[in-house]
Parts: C-alpha cells; structure tokens; sequence
C-alpha cells in the first residue's frame, strides 16, 4: 500500500482505480480523509489508513457517511483539502449535510467521491448518484479510467476552490476494481494547521442567511457551467454524421464498438468527464454537426435527459436516444457486446458474427452462492436462536440489517425476513412488532449498531416496544475488508481510535434487559437465548465473538484442531439442515453419512457441541 507514496514523477504504476484516487489526492495536497467502509470504495479509506500512518496524512474511519462528511466540510471550512469517500447509497445517508454544505461552501477543496454499483455486485440497490450532484447544485466529474480518476480527483480540489463548492467525483464498481497504467506527479506536501474565520451570517444557514446562500449558489452554478465548456475532460473526436456521447467506463466499450464495426469515420464522439452542470455550448455545437445522436451511459437516462432538454431549448429537432425498447436498458452495467450491439443496431449496421466460447456442458462450473465463512460466530447464535424458537415452540419474524449477517437470508439458516437499509432492522421490528402482535427477533452487526441502530433503539425504548435485538458483534466491520468502528474489538497495527463498549451503550439508552453471549459456549448461548425470547418489552443479546478470518489475519493462523466425523453417525442430517456449515457435506460414495472438509474445518469446536459423533482431530 506504502507503494503510492512512492515513485518519480512520470513513472507509470499499474493501479487500482480506487488507489488512483488516493493518489491524485496526494499529488493535490489532500490534509484529511473521512471515510465509512462500502463496497465498491472501501479501498480507498484503507489505502489512506495505512498512509497515514506513515505520512502526515489526517484520516478516520468515521461512524457513519453524514459523520465523515460532516468532519471533512469543517476541516475544509478551516482552509484544508479534504476528501471523503463513500459507496452509493451512502450518501444517501450523508444527503441531509450535503444539500446544505452546498449552500455553505468551502474554503479549501472538498472532494466527494462517490462510488456507484451497477449490477448490485454487493449493494441492496443501484441508484443513480448523478443526481445527488443535480439535486446539491455541486459540479460533478466522472472519470473512465484509473489515470482519469487521479486526474479528475486533482482537478477537482482546484475546481472546488474556484468555486467555493464541494466536487463529486463519481466512480462505478468496474472503475473502482480495474486496474490500469496511471502516470504518477510529484506528491504535494501536506499543509501546516488550518485556519477558521468566522462568518457566521454566511456560515450559518438559518432562513434569513440560506435565502442569500442560495442565490450565490445558482451563481456559482453558472461559473461552473462556464467551466464545463472548457474542460479538457469534455472531448469530440472523429467526425461523421451519427453523434455519440458516453461517460464513465462505457467510453472503453464504445471505442471497441466502433472500431469493430468499422465506424470510426461516420461517428463523431463526444466524451464528457465533466458532465454536471453540462456544456451547453458545446453541446449545441455538436448537435448541429451531426443527424442523430445515441446515447451511452450506465443506469438512468441523466445525459440523455438533459440533452434532449437543451436540443429543445435551440430548436434542434434531430433524434437523440439512449434508453428504451431495443436500446440501452436502465438496468445493470453494460459491457462490450452489449455496447457494440447496441450502437450498430442504432445506426443500423450489421454485427460482426463473434465467436461463440462456451465450456461442454458438463464443464459448467457450480453455482456458489455467498455464505458465511466456516467458524463465523454469526452462524453459531443463528443456530443457538433455530433450536431456542424449536424447543420453545414458537415461530418469530426477522428483521435484518446490511452485513456479513445478512447472509443469513439463505437455508438452511434462513433467518432474514425483512431488510431496508443500514439501521434499518430495529426500526423496522417496531413496526411489525406492533402491527402483527407476532414475536420478532431483530439482528443488527456490531459496526451497523453504531453507524445507524442508535437512534433505532432509543427510538424502541422510548416508544415502549416488543423486540428481541439480537446485536452480532464480530469485532470489526467484515464484510467491506475488516475496517474498526467504535465498537471495534480487534484492531490494525497503531490504530488511535478509542473503544466504546457496546453493552455500556446499550444500557445507557436504557435497555433494561440484556445478556452478553460468546456464540461459541453453545449451552450457554442457547440458555440466554431462550430466557430473552420469553421475556416482553425491548430486550438485547449481545453476540460477541471476534471474526475468526480477522483474528487469523491479525494474530497469525495458528496450529489446531479440526473436527471430523469419528463416532457413529445417526444420518439425522441435522447439522446440516441447521447449522449448515459449509466444511460439512455428504460423502460422494452414496452415503447418506455426513463428513467434514479438513481444508474448509476453521476448528471452532461449535458443532461438537451439539453432535456427539464429531470429534477433534489433532493437525500440524
């Protein structure tokens, strides 16, 4: 990681997209980065982690995305550069301070980069940040390529300076995680202690002072416009009658597709980086140099939309199209086929025939659904409460939250019934609690508790509600890369965050009930798990057991016992029709006998606890 604070300038590295990023903050002079972990960004907070640990570089994993934005909007208010990064929907999360830091400003550049997933490889849906820029009024930069994101990202402090405005540099899942040749800079120097004036009647928004900020607002939306129309990062290229205009990392599947298709002299190409407020001139210009245009670009119709706008406003009457039947879909992210597809039956040229690779069928490689790891504490309090609610008799409803936990949607643990969005299992549990008069049993991770389940469970409390909150505390935030959080258990070499006690919190919202269980003691799990589901109002379980993969990773992996098959099987199935474990499997021989994968085994000891045929087995 250590790597992007080295190098000459001119030198070329092979970087992420993601430490890209950081690196054209570096190179800009960033002073501070905020961060909460989200997939596809997370790299970003943990390559400025490591950084700062070794640089003058202030950074914090910060408790949630309103948090971190917050933070970096003040340093920046004091003259520093600041950055804060963030996965999609979390700025869903930061929105409430954005829309008014907009009004507000910055002294210093503010960069917000902002990371999209199309397709929901790991996210509940696939918005369309675009419009959180439209919506703030803030310039918005999209780069498509790693060496454009460390351009775009340097670019952006300067232009959020100009301006006095936040930046947001949007980025995809497939930018973030493709690494490409990125041209390195001379790195910055950090400035020295930043300095506050204070301005209250510009700096803080009651109405009479937000009537005047918004004013200057839509001032500086058209000095950005102003400098959208000459931004090296808004390109035409080629020359031909059919117009094109791509942003983002379809600007690489549209290059293929007119290559392929032999279009490189009938196309003229209109790139745009800086693509919020957009050209108008530029625009206009080339809309009258050709007869139709196709639009490229990934999720909404946000280009398309906004160029068919002014198309109108001048009068231009020709075809403009992006999304639709036989198009491009609003769904999931594209790829170079489907581009190449699509524009040759936009301009109504044939396609190349491709050849056709595919395995023999019975090459077919298994589906492998997400699970969770072998030894995850979180599967062994999900089994303690399976067999508390058989033994009890009695059925309950599961509200869920965002985490490696919510891996317990899928059998045979199946254990998730109903999820929103981060915080959202608690709220949500009030809510079906009081509706059905049913037994619910909340789940909540232990970095989700603080970034969004406070305010949840006061909210619980307060109103008097019937829950059972069931807290999985795993020591860290697993599934975006191991990040801490205040509540954080294990932590990376030199970390200065203090530890706050879950079980403290908890109490101090005045939660009157509440046990504190190791997953792993199965009888006493399941003795606390029971007594808490008998008993009414708003309760808590603490499941606290540190994620096993982290531990390793931080302790060393250590000689253990596994656990085999060693006494007689009774071919009940029921560890694997409970517990599930994905180290266990049926033997291939045709036997209905259970056995366990040594490889796989992480030697937790958990199913020896409740099956008396599995037995340890000394390894080296």
């Amino acid at each position: 990681m250590l790597e992007l604070l080295t190098g000459q300038p001119g030198e070329r590295r092979l970087l992420l997209g993601n430490e890209a990023i950081v690196r054209g903050a570096l190179e800009a002079g960033v002073a501070l980065v905020t961060t909460y972990p989200g997939t596809p960004a997370s790299e970003i907070g943990d390559r400025c982690y490591v950084i700062s640990r070794h640089r003058d570089l202030a950074f914090e994993y910060s408790v949630n995305e309103k948090a971190a934005l917050e933070v970096a909007a003040g340093a920046a208010a004091a003259g520093w550069r600041t950055m804060c990064s963030m996965k999609h929907v979390g700025l869903n999360v930061a929105a409430d301070a954005l829309m008014t830091l907009a009004y507000v400003g910055v002294k210093g550049g503010m960069v917000i980069v902002n990371a999209d997933d199309p397709s929901m490889f790991s996210s509940q849906n696939e918005q369309d940040n675009r419009f959180y820029a439209r919506l703030a009024g803030i310039p918005l930069l999209e780069p498509a390529n790693p060496q454009e994101a460390k351009e775009m990202v340097a670019a952006g402090f300067a232009l959020s300076e100009d301006l006095g405005l936040p930046v947001m540099v949007r980025t995809t899942t497939r930018l973030s995680h493709t690494r490409g040749a990125v041209t390195l800079g001379e790195l910055a120097p950090r400035p020295g202690p930043g300095r506050f004036l204070k301005d209250p009647f510009h700096l803080v928004m009651v109405p009479a002072v937000a009537r005047g900020a918004h004013v200057r607002l839509l001032a500086k939306q058209a000095q950005a416009q102003a400098r959208a129309e000459a931004s090296p990062f808004n390109v035409i290229s080629g020359s031909g009658p059919w117009g094109v205009v791509v942003n983002g990392v379809p600007a690489a599947y549209v290059a293929d597709a007119l290559l392929t298709l032999g279009l490189e002299g009938q196309v003229t190409l209109l790139r745009l980086g800086f693509s919020h407020p957009l050209p108008e001139k530029l625009l206009v210009d080339f809309l009258r140099g050709v007869q139709q245009v196709l639009v490229v670009e990934e999720l909404e119709p946000f280009l398309e939309d906004g160029i068919k706008a002014i198309a109108q406003a001048h009068g231009l009457t020709l075809p403009i199209r992006g999304k639709g039947e036989g198009l491009f879909s609003r769904l999931y992210e594209f790829h170079p086929a489907l581009v190449r597809q699509v524009v040759a039956a936009a301009f109504d040229v044939p396609t190349p025939a491709a050849p056709v690779v595919a395995p023999p069928p019975e090459q077919a490689l298994p589906e492998r659904p997400p699970n969770l790891c072998p030894g995850c504490p979180h599967r062994a309090m999900y089994y303690a409460i399976k067999i508390a609610l058989r033994d009890l008799g009695v059925e309950a409803i599961f509200p869920t939250d965002i985490g490696c936990y919510t891996l317990g949607l899928l059998p045979p643990l199946s254990m998730a019934d109903y999820l929103i969005c981060m915080g959202s299992s608690i709220t949500t549990a009030c809510g079906i609690s009081r509706a059905t008069g049913r037994k619910v049993v909340a789940f909540i991770g232990d970095s989700t508790f603080f970034h969004a389940g406070l305010t949840g469970l006061a909210n619980a409390v307060h109103n008097r509600h019937d829950l059972l909150l069931v807290i999985l505390d795993n020591g860290t935030t697993a599934m975006t890369g191991q990040q801490p959080h205040p509540g954080v258990t294990l932590t990376p070499p030199d970390y200065p965050g203090k530890p706050i006690a879950i079980d403290g919190v908890v109490r101090a919202l005045g939660v009157e009930r509440l046990w504190v269980v190791n997953p792993y003691k199965y009888k006493e799990s399941l003795a606390a798990t029971k007594e808490a589901l008998q008993a009414a109002g708003v309760r808590v379980l603490i499941s606290q057991a540190p994620c096993r993969l982290y531990a390793e990773r931080l302790q060393g992996r250590k000689s253990r016992a596994r656990f085999q098959v060693k006494g007689v099987c009774a071919e009940c199935h029921h560890c694997l029709e409970y517990f599930g474990c994905p180290a266990m499997y049926l033997k291939e021989n045709g036997a209905a006998q259970m056995a366990i994968d040594p490889d796989l085994c992480s030697g937790c000891a958990f199913c020896g606890q409740f099956c008396d045929a599995i037995r340890p087995v000394k390894t080296g």
